[in-house]
């Protein structure tokens, strides 16, 4: 049996690669990359660092692949969200951004 799974990657950003692929079943991330014949096109700096995922989550290049799985090479973060989204916060200030932009009339900060 054949099925159909998707390739997508990102080499810089706000850029993406998508491909679809038709794979038999019991076939690997790392056969199904490796068939892709994508590898071949890309220098080795710009494949160094990338890792496998499969629908966002890491994953070894063993994983069975499945129907209509989502097959990711994806860049190392260069921020981690968490820091960012602290840093946006503090840039803004706690009265320009999320639940405490706007407040009643009258009103106690934060309600």
């Amino acid at each position: 049996m054949v099925f159909s799974v998707t390739l997508v990657m990102s080499l810089m950003p706000r850029t993406t690669q998508e491909l679809q692929l038709i794979v038999e079943e019991g076939a690997t991330a790392r056969q199904a990359l490796l068939a892709s014949g994508l590898l071949g096109t890309f220098t080795e700096a710009q494949l160094q660092g990338l890792e496998l995922a499969i629908w966002g989550r890491k994953t070894l290049g063993t994983q069975l692949l499945r129907p209509n799985d989502r097959l990711e090479l994806v860049r190392p973060l260069q921020v981690d969200p968490k820091v960012a989204r602290r840093e946006r916060f503090a840039h803004q200030g706690a009265k320009k951004a999320g639940l405490f932009k706007t407040r009643r009339a009258g009103g106690k900060a934060g309600y």
